[in-house]
């Protein structure tokens, strides 16, 4: 009898124990439960924003012009770094020793009849070219800045600062501040991306020494959705480049680009690349005809100006070797235009009519095996257009202007690089010849993007 008595109220207690403990347990099951789903909830949200993230990068790569150096956004500063408050900086370092079998007091003289009367620059010795600072960064996920600043014996200048977006749809984007115009490779590059030493004769012929340069703008791609690569783009420019256009105070912007560039695989290592292009704008340049020896006078030429270009680069890769082939064909044509004699008071002592059309063109070839290249490059100017008339008459300049280079390079690391090369240049009217030897330097300290196609 106590037996039962005992069993029945141990029963009375444990029941309602039991009872607690299931209830705590089942509680504590939906607490964990409940942040179970939280957390599941907070990684997917977390994984959403990470897709975004790389889908912006995806963008900003892909919406990227492949003339520009602009593909240093490679790192947007989501991964791989944090560019956003650690911007990419770097300087590079541009040296040549220069000879030549002309003086100094030449060389300073070898502008080009007809063509331009500014020097390339180099001197007999050492020569510094520049020392290029560039920041780049992205500014948020919508805008990436750039800045390049070469420093020189005359100075620090801006040659570029500008913005271009990351995150505009249907493959479009735009570009805006100071920049070198993207119409063509080789003026989008800077001098320590150039394949040889200096710029083909055509370009120095009509637009300078380092082509178009930095100029105040803004700039529109389109990357369309096509079964090849393809770009297009249009750009509106203060136009700044004393030789091609020149600086007028009562002019706004007044030069314009516009260019196509279409790329595809011709095999499983090589590439082709093919890209029409155009400058035009208004003139205004002292730059083309020397000043009068006999009467201290300046010519100046006012007028319309179109450049044409046309490149084409096929590039093949195979192991160690390498080779590419590259060539660009450009056509100047210069109407409506007067052409003024100015004297040494700013008076005007003559106008008359002017007219020009003329063009030049370059081949090259560069084979490279591992760290050492070498290359080969015709210029020519004249080959199919030859027109410079003044007052209905047409003005002879004497030889058709030409020159052959040959270089060789090794590149130690990315970082560093020396060339060595030789020019065989006929671009000077009265027959005279300029055979002159480049050992250059080049020395890079900091985070660099690479080179575009």
């Amino acid at each position: 009898m106590r037996t039962l008595i005992r069993a029945a109220l141990f029963g009375a207690v444990l029941l309602p124990l039991s009872a607690v403990a299931a209830d705590d347990l089942d509680l504590r099951l939906k607490k964990l439960d409940a942040e179970v789903s939280r957390q599941a909830e907070t990684i997917s949200n977390q994984q959403q924003t990470i897709n975004e993230m790389k889908e912006l990068l995806k963008k900003s790569q892909s919406a990227n012009p492949a003339g520009t150096e602009d593909n240093s956004t490679k790192n947007t500063g989501f991964f791989g770094g944090s560019l956003l408050n650690n911007p990419y900086i770097s300087l590079i370092l541009d040296a040549k020793g220069y000879i030549s079998n002309q003086k100094n007091s030449q060389l300073s003289e070898r502008g080009i009849a007809g063509y331009t009367t500014e020097a390339p620059g180099l001197r007999n010795g050492f020569n510094v070219d520049a020392a290029e600072l560039l920041i780049f960064a992205p500014v948020d996920p919508y805008f990436n800045l750039y800045t390049n600043i070469p420093v020189t014996s005359d100075g620090a200048a801006l040659e570029e600062a500008y913005v271009i977006t990351t995150n505009l749809p249907a493959g479009l984007q735009i570009k805006g501040g100071r920049f070198k115009s993207n119409a063509s490779r080789l003026n989008g590059q800077h001098p320590h991306a150039w394949d040889f030493a200096e710029l083909p004769l055509a370009y120095r012929s009509f637009l300078g020494p380092e082509a178009l340069g930095g100029d105040n703008g803004i700039q529109l791609t389109w990357m369309p959705e096509a079964p090849v690569y393809t770009l297009l783009g249009f750009e509106a420019l203060q136009g700044s480049n004393p030789l091609l256009f020149g600086d007028d105070g009562n002019w706004g912007p007044h030069a314009f680009t516009a260019f196509a560039r279409v790329s595809f695989d011709t095999g499983d290592d090589s590439t082709f690349y093919l890209s029409p292009w155009a400058m035009f704008g208004n003139t205004k340049t002292t730059g083309i005809l020397p000043t009068d020896p006999i009467t201290g006078n300046s010519f100046e030429m006012r007028g319309f100006s179109t450049l044409y270009g046309m490149e084409a680069v096929w590039k093949w890769k195979s192991g160690h070797q390498k080779l590419t082939l590259q060539g660009e064909y450009l056509y100047l044509k210069q109407s409506d235009a007067t052409l003024s004699e100015i004297d040494t008071n700013s008076a005007l002592v003559l106008s008359e009519t002017f007219k020009r059309s003329q063009d030049g063109a370059y081949l090259q070839a560069i084979y490279g095996y591992d760290r050492i290249s070498a290359g080969l490059r015709y210029d020519r100017m004249e080959i199919f257009a030859d027109t410079f008339e003044r007052g209905g008459v047409k003005q002879s300049f004497g030889s058709k202007p030409w020159r052959v280079s040959a270089m060789t390079e090794y590149k130690f690391t990315e970082f560093s690089r020396i060339r060595a090369q030789f020019n065989h240049d006929r671009s000077e009217r009265d027959g005279r010849v300029n055979n002159e030897g480049i050992l250059q330097f080049t020395f890079t300290i900091g985070a660099h993007g690479a080179h575009p196609f």
